[in-house]
């Protein structure tokens, strides 16, 4: 019998089997490190005495707790100039490479990685976030790992795991216009909950997932883990190719074709078996928002506000009366009448330069609503320079949107960039539980072009609304 995507990334980074009980053991490829994960486990490896075992296998940059705005001044709020100037410490006495605020490749860990070249087919990620599954959309198997985890790939390059389940998600067909990856991957977490990849690692194929760019595959893995899933996957192929081709840290010359050689062998085995198949149909597809506090929690924009009567499960109607109540909703109302007071547009789903620019091309000889604020924030400052040459961001300020410095921002409440209570923002981000934008905020999942047309009518709309 054939092997999985995953299983031929995970056999090939054995260090040794578990025997019995015990978990195997993996060699790790690529360690990320930001500023929030990675205090206690530098201090366990200076408690111990010991060093970083694989420094140039380890990248960190400064992206959560860092302000979108003033990045030249002091970090205002006490807690998180602490956890900055921290990881800056620990970095320098570890000889970590370190991008921090101001430099040119500073940015949301998920999205430097990537533009680095970093990131590569076939390799094992790992990183103290639970959205290192971004890096899955080239064939990597990437995933979130705890404090403890952090210090002992800091110390060993290795993690001792027990091996995942394989679940195939194939998405056929053709998207339309207007119809993006982000609108699949909500559609794929409606369908099967934010459980129903708990232990899987989700491999998506199909013909609509072949025609997607790296960053559209990038949004629909970086999201894998609302599904409950430990990974998320996508096949190497030649978009994959493409993009790496001449980044910095990606091989060259006769590396490069003997890479691309074996990258190409990656692919599941025709005879491979997965543990379970999900079908999702792209041509029916419509832009997807979600209403209540889960990312599982969302329907076609088209729908209505769900009606907890309606709905037998006792447990599952009392999820959703208490979400519509968080989240101020009453039952019916058409989700194309409610209402925003904030548009974010960024994070490591969607802060990249495509995003960027298919919300800029929605909004290009348009103005924000006079009651609505909109924060653009790049993913990185890669991205935020590269949208600056394309003259982007005189299409947002243009526009009435704010043009921010790259990081986290508004995706969570770890920086200044928050919601107040009771304030509905349309994000692109990729959470929206309770508090996740600020205390009390009420948040909905979109796509970079609902938020801009959202931006422009005020209510969550996408272009076609235009």
């Amino acid at each position: 019998m054939g092997s999985t995507l995953a299983e031929k990334v995970w056999n090939e980074h054995l260090v040794r089997r578990g025997e019995g009980d015990e978990p195997d053991l993996l060699y790790i490829d690529l360690h990320l490190v930001h500023e929030v994960t990675s205090p206690q486990a530098f201090e366990g490896l200076r408690l111990a005495g010991r060093a970083v075992r694989r420094p140039d296998l380890t990248l960190a940059t400064e992206d959560h707790n860092v302000p979108t705005e003033g990045v030249e001044l002091p970090i205002a709020d006490p807690v998180s100039r602490t956890q900055v100037e921290t990881l800056r410490k620990n970095c320098a006495d570890f000889g970590v490479r370190l991008h921090p605020m101001g430099d040119a490749e500073q940015g949301i860990v998920h999205v430097v990685g990537p533009q680095l070249g970093l990131t590569q087919p076939g390799t094992t990620v790992v990183c103290g976030d639970s959205h290192t599954s971004t890096h899955g959309a080239f064939g990597a198997l990437a995933f979130g790992i705890g404090t403890s985890e952090v210090e002992h790939v800091l110390a060993t390059q290795t993690l001792p795991l027990r091996p995942f389940r394989t679940m195939a998600v194939n998405i056929e067909g053709t998207l339309r216009p207007g119809v993006t990856s982000k609108d699949v991957i909500l559609a794929v977490i409606s369908k099967i909950g934010t459980g129903g990849g708990q232990g899987y690692v989700l491999e998506y194929r199909g013909s609509a997932v072949e025609s997607m760019t790296m960053e559209a595959r990038m949004t629909m893995c970086n999201m894998s883990i609302e599904a409950g899933a430990r990974a998320g996957m996508i096949a190497p192929d030649e978009t994959t190719f493409e993009y790496l081709k001449g980044r910095s840290h990606a091989p060259a010359g006769a590396d490069w074709d003997a890479a691309v050689e074996h990258w190409k062998s990656l692919r599941t085995d025709s005879d491979a078996v997965y543990d379970a198949e999900v079908t999702i149909d792209a041509n029916s597809l419509t832009p997807f928002v979600t209403w209540g506090t889960n990312p599982g929690q969302g329907l076609p924009l088209g729908e209505r506000v769900p009606d907890p009567e309606s709905i037998a499960d006792e447990e599952s109607r009392a999820a959703t009366e208490n979400a519509l109540e968080y989240m101020g909703l009453r039952a019916g109302t058409p989700l194309r009448d409610v209402a925003v007071d904030t548009v974010f547009l960024g994070s490591c789903t969607n802060g990249r330069i495509e995003d960027l620019r298919s919300a800029a091309g929605i909004l290009r000889d348009r103005r924000v609503a006079e009651d609505v604020r909109m924060l653009v924030v790049p993913g990185s400052m890669r991205v935020r320079k590269q949208a600056e040459d394309e003259g982007l961001h005189e299409v947002f300020e243009a526009a009435g949107a704010e043009w921010r410095q790259a990081g986290c921002s508004m995706c969570l409440g770890m920086n200044p960039d928050q919601l107040t209570p009771g304030e509905r923002s349309a994000s692109t981000s990729n959470r929206n539980f309770e508090g996740r934008q600020g205390k009390g905020g009420r948040t909905h999942l979109v796509s970079p072009v609902v938020a801009a047309a959202t931006a422009v009518r005020g209510t969550l709309s996408s272009p076609e609304d235009l």
